[in-house]
């Protein structure tokens, strides 16, 4: 969310010689005298009046000593004027900066509440580039660049080929960021975590409320972060496994979320998360579909296909009543929603995507919160 702005900041200020000069001249002191006072030359004094010399700690104490001015004054009136003028400079990169702006989900930022609303003119979409900047935590677009052109060539893609925006996707990661600092877990735990996929396994047969909640709790007692973030457009992203220093990070898009999508999803990124390196970003492509070409996304799918069906089930399945009441049958047997079998038997070739089985999935509507 976009954080209240509690400071004050004047159209102008003016640079603290002004003050001096003032001073001095009210005491009936010339540059010439304070000069002689400080033992400085008098160029000195007049560069300081003018605002082209900085009051330094050493300055402010014999201006102390000389007009019993305060040295903290000098130097917090110092400091408010250079602070100025970096803004001053900042504001003229501007015009600069909008081809960066233009490259980010402003509406959808907008929407979620983390920039500022507004039509978006060009007059107010350069009012949105401080608060971009601040979202993302990065001091200038170069900061972008380097930050999340370093994350993007982390990316595990399902599919490297798809094009897709990377502007976008470095907006939904961000939004995972922020939510996952929020958050105060205990350590990872990795034999957790493995102990806790069983536990996991069986919400599939629970409303899609209790699901969001359940895993969230199993994954918390792991030290596992789990965000369930709506996707932004053009990114075609379904999850991403990742860590933040020493925690590690799941977090899913909600986008295409049938029941069989949704618990390959995760438990895809839970494989990631256990078998794969800490420094890899392992974003996951719903555009993807079998396409899948690095060593790690592929063990990754056969993760996540094994816990939901085991080797042996899978086999038994060929033989099954592929019917309503068959499939029905078949996944109360082995305890998981009976769309996750549905899938199971689209992806091994032994019923069709238009088969009247599909009526089996259910299409989840998971709080985002």
């Amino acid at each position: 969310m976009i954080e209240p702005n509690l400071s004050y900041r004047p159209v102008a200020v003016s640079p603290p010689g002004i003050t001096l000069a003032e001073l001095i001249e009210e005491r009936g002191i010339a540059q010439a005298e304070l000069a002689r006072r400080m033992g400085r030359p008098v160029n000195a004094v007049n560069e300081m009046v003018l605002g082209a010399k900085e009051i330094t700690e050493d300055t402010a104490l014999e201006l102390e000593r000389v007009l019993g001015t305060p040295a903290h004054f000098w130097l917090a009136r110092e400091a408010r004027y250079r602070e100025y003028l970096a803004r001053q400079r900042d504001a003229g990169r501007a015009e600069s900066r909008l081809e960066w702006l233009d490259k980010l989900p402003l509406k959808q930022l907008q929407e979620t509440g983390h920039l500022p609303k507004g039509r978006l003119t060009a007059g107010f979409k350069a009012s949105l580039i401080e608060p971009a900047l601040r979202f993302f935590g990065v001091a200038s677009p170069e900061g972008w660049e380097d930050q999340y052109s370093r994350v993007q060539a982390a990316f595990r893609r399902a599919n490297p080929a798809k094009q897709t925006d990377n502007a976008a996707i470095t907006a939904w990661l961000r939004l995972g960021e922020i939510a996952a600092l929020s958050t105060n877990l205990p350590p990872y735990s990795a034999e957790t975590l493995q102990v806790n996929i069983a536990k996991m396994r069986t919400l599939s047969a629970h409303s899609a409320a209790e699901i969001g909640t359940g895993l969230k709790t199993l994954c918390a007692q792991a030290g596992v972060v789990l965000l369930f973030v709506p996707h932004f457009s053009g990114t075609h992203v379904s999850g991403v496994a990742r860590w933040l220093g020493e925690r590690p990070l799941i977090q899913l898009s909600l986008l295409g979320k049938w029941s069989d999508v949704f618990w390959f999803s995760f438990f895809h990124e839970v494989a990631h998360i256990l078998k794969h390196p800490k420094r890899a970003v392992f974003l996951d492509d719903a555009s993807s579909g079998t396409e899948v070409e690095s060593k790690e996304e592929k063990e990754a799918n056969q993760f996540a296909s094994d816990v939901l069906i085991t080797p042996a089930d899978r086999q038994r399945l060929g033989q099954a009543e592929l019917t309503v009441a068959g499939v029905r049958a078949f996944s109360k047997e082995i305890d998981i929603h009976p769309g996750v079998v549905v899938g199971c038997l689209q992806h091994m070739g032994l019923v069709p995507y238009a088969s009247p089985l599909v009526q089996l999935r259910d299409r989840y509507q998971i709080a985002a919160k």
